[in-house]
């Protein structure tokens, strides 16, 4: 009977386990988002769209996004990853230097489908130590890839002293199909005012080549923007859980 006990209460604490690091991640549902967190959903100012770039640094495109971004003068928020910072950080402080926003995406783009607060925690520390140290200044933002926000990751977050930040819109660009029509189209029901728009800058974990596609909807998705009174800049400019 004794050891009867103990394997139920073993398995109850695995399934509490469980369920602490799976449940919050049903965050990354849109419409719940939206609706019951929409500091994390990234609503912000009504008159403003924060521009988010996501898997970079890339030798190769990021240095293309970061001259567009300057033709079209908007400034942008970029979540890195902290494995290729650590390989490009020339890159990251070329974006910092024109004016954008470093955020962090975590060390590499895993899946966390097991529980591991200790592994979440080391992980993120390292990132954001790659990002102060590249920058010269601590990140405030958080976005976990794939938006995949467990327990644990939330945890680490709170401990490394980041604002988690999900998105509102996005322009399903890392498909092997994408062009800049279909990532415009994509967008379209949910730019609205206060919107967090989630792009990547990179092809590191989507279709090989799609970044052109982002890359080519820019000047579209910045001049919507402006048509409709909106200004787009980063998420330091957005007022992201401030009430406004």
């Amino acid at each position: 009977m004794r050891r009867g006990g103990e394997v139920r209460r073993a398995a109850l604490a695995g399934g509490v386990l469980a369920a602490g690091h799976i449940v919050p991640a049903a965050t990354w549902l849109p419409g719940l988002r939206r609706r019951a967190f929409p500091a994390l959903a990234g609503i912000g100012r009504p008159d403003h769209v924060a521009l988010t770039f996501d898997d970079g640094p890339d030798p190769v495109s990021t240095p293309r996004f970061l001259d567009v971004l300057d033709e079209l003068s908007v400034r942008a928020t970029f979540f890195v990853l902290g494995a290729r910072v650590d390989g490009h950080p020339r890159i990251v402080r070329e974006a910092l230097r024109r004016g954008h926003e470093i955020a962090v995406h975590g060390w590499t783009h895993d899946r966390p489908w097991l529980p591991g607060p200790a592994r979440d925690r080391a992980d993120l520390a390292r990132a954001v130590r790659a990002v102060r140290e590249t920058c010269g200044a601590t990140p405030l933002w958080y976005r976990p890839p794939y938006g995949i926000l467990t327990g644990g990751r939330w945890a680490a977050a709170a401990r490394a002293g980041l604002t988690p930040v999900l998105w509102s819109a996005w322009g399903r660009d890392w498909t092997s199909g994408a062009t800049a029509e279909s990532v415009l189209a994509t967008l379209r029901p949910d730019l609205g005012a206060g919107a967090t728009v989630l792009l990547h800058d990179s092809d590191h974990a989507s279709a090989p080549g799609s970044w052109h596609a982002t890359l080519a909807a820019l000047p579209g998705l910045v001049a919507a923007c402006r048509d409709a009174g909106l200004t787009v800049g980063p998420l330091v400019d957005h007022g992201v859980g401030a009430g406004v």
